[in-house]
């Protein structure tokens, strides 16, 4: 039966059966000419003469390597020394060039992920500043033109103040936003999880959003006539949030004489899921991925005519996520979109 060694010593092997061959034949030519001739002397010689070729051939050969393919390393920063110093050395190039490159790849996936990290930093950063610098410039100005002297008339004294306050809330509106997201990113916001009707909560917003809807003809309906309660368990009032969110950007989004649709079914014996579907302007497919993201805006022109804090769908989707549950969206560009989220049925 052939011996089959492994491939990182196939090096070692080769080197310290060559230096053998060339010691004995050397010792067995020198034998026959001064010495008798010996076999089993000869024999001892041979194995004697492999195995220490053989030892010391691996060990300086795995070092020699080792110390010039760390340094290379280190130089580098393709790997991490400490990698090393919990594996085997080998003397086998193709698993050293193995390793190379799947640390290699590694760490250039580390790198554009980061590089993706900062982009998403900048973008971030630039976003709140635009958020904030609107309406603090917005009181700035009206607070300013009262200390200018409009003061003295009470008709625009009260007109500029109003919208200066406008300004103080939607300040205060974004930072709560900010603070929620937060809270439910490190888990310290808490949930109140009770049983409720999740039919009578889609009702209650359906009544909080009526006049906005009707400022654009938007009909806010059910898909079907619900005849009994579906009960299910979360915190009712981050859930309402969720759908009045959900809704609210329907409504902002959404086409004139256009509606809302809201449907409730059940997904799995323990869950249902709910569907809000509108006809209107839908999202191209490239900005889909992104619509959770704090901020983020389809449109890109800088306007905040339609209002809101720009973190609502980030906001929804922690919220679900905090429930342990799932967010989905599904849009086409010009026909319209549909977002859906689960929720354990109560038991």
């Amino acid at each position: 039966m052939a011996v089959s060694f492994k491939k990182t010593y196939k090096f070692a092997v080769k080197s310290a059966l060559y230096i053998t061959l060339f010691s004995t034949g050397l010792v067995v030519f020198l034998m026959f000419f001064f010495l008798d001739f010996s076999l089993p002397f000869t024999i001892c010689f041979a194995i004697s003469i492999g195995m220490f070729s053989f030892f010391v051939l691996q060990y300086r050969v795995e070092h020699f390597i080792y110390r010039r393919v760390k340094k290379i390393y280190d130089d580098v920063s393709l790997l991490e020394s400490s990698t090393f110093r919990n594996q085997p050395i080998t003397t086998d190039m193709a698993t050293l060039t193995r390793e190379v490159q799947k640390f290699a790849t590694d760490k250039k996936l580390e790198i554009e992920m980061l590089k993706v990290r900062e982009e998403y930093r900048r973008e971030f950063l630039g976003n709140v500043s635009h958020e904030l610098k609107t309406p603090l410039f917005t009181v700035q100005g009206y607070l300013s033109t009262l200390l200018d002297g409009a003061m003295n008339d009470k008709s625009i004294r009260k007109k500029y103040l109003e919208r200066a306050e406008k300004g103080v809330e939607r300040l205060i509106y974004i930072v709560q936003d900010l603070d929620m997201i937060t809270k439910l990113e490190v888990g310290d916001l808490n949930l109140e999880i009770t049983k409720f009707d999740i039919i009578k909560l889609v009702q209650n917003v359906f009544d909080l959003l009526e006049m906005e809807a009707s400022k654009k003809d938007i009909l806010l309906l059910f898909d079907m006539k619900y005849n009994k309660p579906i009960m299910v368990v979360g915190d009712r009032e981050k859930i309402e949030q969720v759908i009045t969110n959900l809704v609210m950007n329907s409504v902002k989004y959404g086409k004139e004489n256009g509606s809302t649709e809201v449907s409730i079914e059940s997904l799995t014996e323990n869950k249902i899921i709910v569907r809000i579907t509108d006809n209107g302007e839908g999202i191209e497919k490239p900005h889909i991925s992104r619509l959770f993201e704090r901020f983020y805006r389809v449109d890109k022109s800088g306007s905040r005519d339609a209002g809101g804090s720009g973190l609502g769908l980030s906001i929804v989707k922690h919220i679900i996520e905090a429930h342990d549950e799932r967010i989905y969206v599904e849009s086409q560009f010009g026909i319209g979109s549909e977002f859906s989220f689960t929720l354990e049925k109560a038991k």
